[in-house]
């Protein structure tokens, strides 16, 4: 049997024809116990039975079925007896491949819509209320449903809102059940997932362990790795996870490369080597870094050489350690990375979509890379990282913290890199830190980046005479797995907080501003 890379599970796929929501799909899959992955619409019949899905779910997306060249699905998809759930976009490719009609009604329907379902509303509604409100994104509408099909539900510009069709397990709706805007739309995906594809729910954070650590253990055997620990959760959780397969293999490599937060470097020799007894190796690469930076703005351009930078680092470390156990001569092979699923998302991997951003551990390696590389983590939302480490027993401290990217400060400094405006940043980014944590509001917010306008100056008055000072951004957000993010309401007397502390603690800066943008369109990083 085929499972998905890393997994014991068959995967759900989730099918992307462009859908703000893809991503977001996959993530309610796996609130409900399931293993999922994203596929491009592109994806041929038998490069699905190649991948034995459990069940397919075919998202929503921008286009028109009507319009010339939008997205289609190679139509022996859906005869291959593998379950399937058509959204939005989805399901009127279903209708119209299976032979019913998808009109140009002229009557739109976005947002809160009521839908009223047909009897019982059949396996895929089933236990829930005739009237609901669901979320609605489409200008066009089913108007008939396919021979052999059932409606289960209708909105007033619809007559077609949801179809099933139980012998051949193949179902759709016209709303989008994984915004939770829809009242019941985790209850739909999981009467489709559980009922009437027959999923178990049994996937979940430890049996990812073990199936990891097994996984681990088959790819590094005796062999030795190393990996570079930031003291982020995502390198945290990925060293505990290689550490509980192969142990004292492993070594960790914390390079100091001058992009760090206030204070994070004792935090890493202290606090989670105290935590795990893994053996931490610390390099200071800070003026390898800057040399490397000097003179670049380009964020793409930033990324790519952190990513290089760290990669021969990486590779200097490598040297150092077979040199010390030469006794042995038992070379290291392998490296660890921290490696999400958002990251191979942004980075363009796996779904056929644009690249949003290169990431410096997917888009940002160097060709001509030394080691083999041990990515524990590939498959996984931060959510799910998270509940591994818990899982592992690693401290609160550890794996609560605010995500941090990779390549540090470098991509919150709008512009050149230099030391004099990292330390700025850095006094900025742990009075915002610190201010957050005494209001409380460290569990509401997922992610506060603290960004340096670097190449903008704002005229300001301080100590009655003009200055010329730099900005900063706050970039406070609330999201549940950093693939969509809305912007924080943080308390006007926190902010007003740490505007004052600011202003008057950090040279240079006479100006704090809040960045206000949802994700999407913005990303969370400005860089």
């Amino acid at each position: 049997m085929v499972t998905a890379p890393g997994t014991s599970h068959q995967p759900v796929l989730v099918v992307d024809f462009g859908a703000q929501y893809a991503q977001l799909i996959a993530r309610r899959v796996r609130e409900a116990n399931v293993y999922s992955e994203i596929v491009p619409h592109t994806i041929s019949a038998a490069e699905v039975a190649a991948k034995n899905p459990a069940g397919i779910v075919l998202s929503g997306g921008p286009s028109s079925v009507y319009e010339e060249g939008s997205p289609s699905l190679d139509t022996g998809i859906l005869a291959l007896g593998v379950p399937v759930l058509g959204i939005c976009y989805g399901f009127q490719v279903m209708a119209t491949q299976l032979g019913g009609e998808v009109s140009q009604t002229g009557q739109r329907e976005y947002g809160a819509t009521p839908v009223t379902l047909k009897g019982n509303g059949g396996t895929l509604l089933a236990g829930q209320p005739i009237a609901q409100t669901t979320w609605m994104s489409h200008g066009d509408a089913v108007s008939k449903a396919p021979a052999g099909f059932e409606v289960l539900a209708s909105s007033e510009s619809t007559p077609v809102a949801a179809f099933a069709n139980d012998e051949r397990k193949l179902y759709g709706v016209q709303w989008h059940p994984e915004v939770k805007h829809s009242e019941f739309g985790q209850r739909v995906l999981e009467n489709f997932l559980h009922t009437a594809a027959g999923i178990p729910g049994d996937w979940n954070p430890g049996n990812v362990i073990a199936e990891q650590v097994e996984r681990i253990r088959s790819q590094i055997g005796t062999g030795k790795v190393i990996c570079g620990l930031s003291g982020g959760v995502d390198s945290a959780v990925a060293a505990a996870l290689v550490h509980a397969a192969v142990g004292d293999q492993l070594t960790c490599v914390f390079v100091d490369h001058g992009l760090l937060r206030k204070d994070e470097r004792r935090q890493v020799e202290e606090d989670y080597v105290t935590a795990t007894g893994i053996r931490l190796i610390t390099i200071d690469a800070e003026q390898q870094f800057l040399d490397a930076l000097e003179g670049v703005s380009d964020p793409e351009q930033k990324r790519k050489i952190i990513g290089r930078e760290f990669i021969r680092t990486f590779e200097q470390a490598q040297a150092e350690l077979v040199a010390e156990s030469a006794a042995d001569g038992d070379p290291i092979r392998f490296l660890v990375q921290g490696t999400l699923y958002p990251d191979v998302v942004e980075s363009g991997g796996g779904t056929g979509t644009a690249n949003i951003k290169s990431h410096h551990n997917v888009g940002g390696l160097p060709e001509d890379l030394q080691f083999e590389l041990v990515e524990p983590l590939r498959t996984l939302f931060k959510d799910e990282v998270r509940a591994i480490g818990r899982q592992l027993g690693l401290p609160e401290v550890i794996v609560g913290r605010q995500p941090f990217p990779g390549p540090g400060l470098g991509i919150r400094i709008v512009g050149e890199v230099t030391k004099d405006r990292l330390d700025l940043l850095r006094e900025a980014d742990a009075i915002v830190r610190a201010e957050l944590t005494m209001a409380g509001l460290d569990g509401d917010i997922w992610q506060c980046p603290v960004v340096l306008l670097a190449d903008v100056r704002s005229v300001g008055v301080q100590g009655d005479g003009r200055t010329y000072g730099h900005p900063i951004v706050l970039r406070p957000v609330s999201s549940e797995d950093a693939m969509t993010a809305d912007w924080t309401r943080v308390p006007y007397d926190v902010l007003a907080r740490i505007s004052n502390r600011i202003t008057n603690e950090v040279k240079d800066v006479n100006r704090v501003v809040l960045d206000v943008t949802s994700k999407p369109p913005g990303t969370i990083e400005w860089e």
